[in-house]
């Protein structure tokens, strides 16, 4: 009769190599760094919605929003009763609208904002118009360009207020000095607006790091 055979002895475990815990180190301090600037920078978003910071500059800039069909939506209209406001007050003697086609082939946000200030009484010598960019980083950086060639050096912002603190630090990445003044809050719930101010907090981000989105 054959001895019964012995059970085979457990195998070690393959040791990791060597490289793979300061990887792993190097991946979450990383991950944490991102996280914590990421939160400092929402912040700066979120003081920054309710800051009016409105004063005498060479030109009032107002970001564009959805129009339809030549007629601005309510909150382009809300931007740009903004800027009248502060352009009836003196603080500037022009006006700057920007935003291309946003998917409409006959209407740019640009010309539509333009056409509205001159409804309202702004002398078309008072407002200069981009039509062109598609996205906030194009229309700040097409302003610059703007105001470099007429040696206009200040602006103030006209937008949502998520949206001021990424457009100012883009302006003030060429050289224009930017303050801030948002329009009249909307009825956005907190969730919503927490959702705003991510989302700018996480595209200055990107932009910071030279992700063109």
């Amino acid at each position: 009769m054959s001895a019964l055979a012995s059970p085979a002895a457990p195998q070690p475990a393959p040791s990791k190599p060597r490289w793979v815990r300061p990887v792993a180190l190097a991946a979450g301090v990383a991950a944490g760094a991102f996280a914590a600037y990421f939160l400092y920078v929402y912040v700066q978003v979120w003081r920054q919605a309710d800051r009016d910071e409105a004063a005498a500059a060479d030109a009032i800039v107002v970001f564009g929003a959805a129009e339809y069909r030549g007629r601005p939506s309510p909150v382009l209209k809300a931007r740009l009763d903004h800027g009248l406001d502060l352009y009836r007050r003196g603080l500037a003697p022009r006006i700057i609208t920007t935003g291309g086609h946003g998917g409409d082939p006959q209407f740019t946000e640009g010309e539509v904002a333009r056409n509205y200030l001159a409804q309202n009484n702004v002398p078309s010598e008072s407002i200069l118009v981009e039509s062109a960019a598609e996205t906030t980083m194009e229309s700040a950086a097409a302003v610059a360009e703007m105001m470099d060639q007429r040696r206009l050096r200040s602006c103030i912002v006209v937008s949502d207020g998520y949206h001021i603190y990424r457009v100012k630090k883009m302006l003030e990445s060429r050289g224009i000095g930017a303050l801030g003044s948002p329009r009249s809050p909307g009825s956005d719930s907190p969730a919503r607006r927490g959702w705003y101010y991510a989302r700018q907090a996480l595209g200055y981000v990107l932009w910071k790091f030279g992700i063109r989105l």
